[in-house]
């Protein structure tokens, strides 16, 4: 606004419209990003949801599960796996070809960044492996609580 146009206005009211004007900024600025993002946003469907309504072909999304026990199968070209990511309730097979995390084995979680497949199964573009949050270094697994001490005790001598 100029200062013509406001010069009628009283300081008070001067106020209120700069604070709407800037009110109606911030929304269209907030609206803005939010169109800008929508495609950017990356679903997680446990193998159930997908089992029950699979996400379009081409829209990328996260599929998070446990792997079932015995599914992993190497491919022969090396660098593809597949195998099955469950629920308890539904299971969807998973391709992936790539190098595969060090925690990726059966029967621990994943999630599994990729598409559906025409054909049903999920191709990943990235796996995710979920660890158990009681981290052992190799050298002290499998020793008692008093040769952890010692171990860590040699160490700071």
């Amino acid at each position: 606004m100029t200062d013509s146009a406001t010069k009628g206005l009283k300081p008070k009211h001067q106020r209120l419209v700069l604070l709407s004007l800037a009110l109606v900024a911030l929304i269209g600025a907030g609206l803005l990003a939010a169109w800008a993002l929508r495609n950017q946003a990356s679903y997680f469907y446990l193998p159930s949801e997908i089992v029950a309504e699979a996400p379009a072909p081409d829209q990328g999304v996260r599929l998070g599960g446990m792997v079932e026990m015995g599914s992993i199968e190497e491919q022969p070209d090396g660098t593809t796996i597949r195998f099955i990511v469950e629920d308890g309730t539904a299971k969807v097979p998973v391709s992936f070809t790539g190098i595969v995390p060090a925690l990726f084995v059966e029967g621990s979680g994943v999630v599994a960044e990729g598409r559906m497949g025409a054909d049903g199964v999920f191709v990943a573009e990235d796996l995710l492996a979920k660890h158990d949050e009681n981290y052992v270094p190799k050298e002290l697994e499998g020793m008692s609580q008093a040769q952890v001490r010692q171990q860590v005790e040699a160490t700071l001598e």
